[in-house]
């Protein structure tokens, strides 16, 4: 069986975008498999007692510039030069992370995380617009009158709470978390990585298989 990288996603994290590539690329190159965990960023926060770092570490005096300072480091590294602050950020995610988990119930989360990212996070199109979020999806032949329509369900709402929910209680707080699992993990549920910084980390472990 193939190793496997959940990623717990929200796609109104910068960092979920900067690490969607080059975790892309690393999965690739290692024959893995990929699954897109969507959940409420917001929701993890409240369950956790976490915050943003920007707001978090607000009063530490020069740490959320030298986070800026390694974010720069983390671009360049990875060519990530089409990178952009969306305007409205933060924004709120809630529509986009419900239409999200519907497509992945299709089995379609990743291409759905593909096909949205660059319109979010490099062209800073219009995030509270629907019309704006249904033209770009059709562009990659997503059926959006059926997900936006499952997005207002309950089944889709209770069900990104509870997968939140459940990632919390595995003990997820922020994202990009990573559970990865390989041949000598994987009856204990895989291992968790928090953070764009431990793409090295998960790199060597995916290599012992």
């Amino acid at each position: 069986m193939a190793s496997r990288v959940e990623l717990v996603f929200d796609f109104v994290s910068p960092n979920a975008y900067l690490v969607w590539w080059p975790l892309r690329e690393l999965v690739n190159r290692h024959e893995a498999e990929l699954d897109v965990r969507p959940v409420f960023l917001a929701g993890m926060h409240k369950l956790t007692g976490n915050a943003p770092p920007m707001l978090r570490d607000a009063d530490v005096k020069g740490k959320n510039e030298y986070a800026m300072l390694e974010m720069q480091r983390f671009i360049d590294r990875h060519n990530l030069t089409d990178y952009r602050m969306h305007p409205q950020f933060p924004f709120n995610s809630i529509l986009l992370q419900r239409l999200l988990y519907a497509a992945d119930q299709d089995g379609r989360g990743v291409q759905f995380v593909d096909c949205l990212l660059p319109a979010i996070w490099e062209k800073g199109f219009d995030i509270a617009s629907p019309d704006a979020i249904a033209a770009v999806l059709q562009g990659a032949a997503f059926d959006t009158d059926d997900l936006f329509a499952r997005a207002q369900s309950d089944a889709v709402k209770q069900g990104l709470a509870a997968s939140t929910d459940a990632v919390v209680a595995r003990g997820a707080f922020g994202i990009p978390t990573m559970f990865v699992e390989t041949s000598r993990n994987r009856d204990q549920g895989g291992e968790m990585f928090f953070g764009k910084e431990r793409l090295g980390q998960i790199e060597d472990l995916l290599a012992r298989g």
